[in-house]
């Protein structure tokens, strides 16, 4: 929660030093914004390639039927959930502004930085990509020890990373990207579209949410009401931790509550922490919807072009960081590399998730306990067919 509020004052901070600092000021933060965006942009095929590689090798072997029904629905569950938020955004956010085009200006009306930086990446983001599902699928296969400890160790580093310089220096990060489109005159037609999509994600969040509890009491013979109420704990602690892994001992205490058996919730329950994200889905889909109305750059894609992009997130987001904003870096490579995004695109990509990052993992976290649901119900009808 403190995370949101500093990035809400950055919003504001670079609104107002746009609007009214003097230019070299607001240069200066611009300056910050470009070098910093460079850094970013250099670590996240890096990210992608380690927390998946690491990720794919440390899943659960031995585990069979239940290890493979468990990632199908989390896997289903995210994807179905990215499609419905691009048909409602679609709908939602054109017509929200007349006046959303004039977002495309700001770049070419911005102030210039005082210094420029080429920092290329070591590879893109769809190399990444492949080497970290060949990799880990073969640690897997191979039980290779020193390139599992490899890609361990990579991802604590990235986390290290993100941890204690990345999403500390993002206020200021946005800042810069606000005040460069204050100083273009779209700081407010951008303001606008946010707070409504924003409000848009929240609702998709529970419509997700009673729609697989319904589901669920279907399948199980409980009532919905009561299933999503012994699960509430778990989604106002994910509010407050803006984490799923920080979340899982209270996750855990809800599923049990929901009658799940002990043994399916300790084994599906830290998985889907890792590999089941319909919220953070939800979110990214919609505010990818609303950047591009906010672009005139960028052309709202058909649902067939759309839809690879929905499938592959699903696998890039694997083992996203357990730490707020996780997802999106995960994500971002791929707008830049499937759908077009430049930096400022991205940059509001970034601040529009963040902003709701917490209610995103809620959502997560609070169909991890659907699932977990879904698989209990699955081992039980199994398991009582006559061999």
């Amino acid at each position: 929660m403190a995370l949101i509020l500093k990035l809400i004052a950055g919003i504001v901070l670079g609104t107002l030093m746009g609007l009214f600092a003097p230019e070299f000021v607001t240069r200066l933060l611009i300056t910050f914004k470009a070098l910093f965006g460079e850094l970013l942009f250099f670590i996240i095929p890096l990210l992608i390639l380690f927390f998946i590689t690491s990720g794919i090798a440390s899943l659960p072997r031995n585990s069979g039927k239940l290890l493979g029904r468990t990632l199908a629905i989390a896997y289903s569950s995210t994807i179905l959930a990215g499609i419905g938020a691009f048909f409602v955004a679609s709908w939602v956010v054109p017509f929200l502004t007349t006046e959303n085009r004039e977002v495309a200006q700001a770049s070419a009306n911005a102030l210039t930085p005082f210094i420029s930086m080429d920092i290329p990446p070591l590879f893109n983001v769809m190399t990444g990509l492949v080497l970290a599902f060949i990799l880990g699928l073969g640690i897997s296969a191979t039980q290779a020890p020193t390139l599992q400890k490899f890609s361990d160790e990579g991802r604590d580093i990235i986390t290290k990373l993100l941890v204690k310089i990345i999403i500390p220096l993002l206020p200021f990060y946005i800042a810069g990207v606000f005040a460069e489109m204050a100083t273009a005159g779209t700081v407010f037609t951008t303001l606008k579209t946010f707070g409504v999509i924003l409000l848009v994600a929240v609702a998709l969040h529970w419509v997700y949410i009673v729609t697989m509890f319904v589901l669920a009491g279907m399948k199980t013979g409980r009532s919905p009401i009561v299933l999503i109420k012994n699960m509430l704990p778990a989604y106002f602690t994910a509010l407050g931790t803006m984490s799923s892994a920080a979340t899982i001992p209270v996750t855990l205490q809800s599923a049990k509550a929901n009658k799940v058996n002990d043994d399916i919730a300790n084994f599906t329950i830290p998985l889907c922490a890792t590999v089941h994200l319909a919220g953070s889905t939800i979110t990214i889909v919609s505010c990818t919807v609303a950047v591009m109305v906010l672009h005139n750059a960028l052309v709202i894609p058909s649902f067939f072009t759309m839809l690879p992009f929905i499938l592959t997130l699903g696998f890039v987001m694997l083992a996203a960081p357990g730490v707020p904003g996780g997802a999106v870096m995960s994500a971002i490579g791929l707008l830049g590399s499937m759908l077009g995004f430049g930096e400022t695109a991205l940059a509001l990509m970034i601040a529009l998730y963040m902003a709701q990052d917490s209610f995103g993992t809620a959502c997560n976290i609070t169909g991890d306990g659907a699932i977990a649901l879904f698989v209990d119900s699955a081992a039980n009808t199994s398991e009582s067919k006559p061999t």
